[in-house]
């Protein structure tokens, strides 16, 4: 029997999947921050402010570091660092 070669092809994720994945993860990790702000402080205010400037801050660094990822194509990492798998 011939073993047939496939070749996978990988879709880039869209900037609407990026910005939605940016805007899910920086409410969670907001949330987190506010918490942890606060058991520091002890001051939800100043907690909130924490949380506000972390949340646009790392919401725009968080969406760059995506889009720098895609520019990497799928795979280069991977044998860059000789982690591909042979069968």
């Amino acid at each position: 029997m011939e073993k047939i070669e496939e070749k996978v092809v990988y879709k880039k994720e869209s900037q609407v999947r990026s910005i939605l994945k940016t805007i899910s993860w920086r409410i969670i990790a907001t949330t987190t921050t506010v918490t942890i702000a606060y058991f520091v402080f002890g001051d939800i205010s100043n907690a909130l402010k924490v949380g506000g400037i972390e949340f646009f801050a790392k919401m725009f660094i968080y969406y760059f570091h995506e889009r720098l990822w895609q520019l990497a194509p799928r795979g280069s990492i991977r044998r860059k660092l000789g982690l591909n798998k042979k069968s």
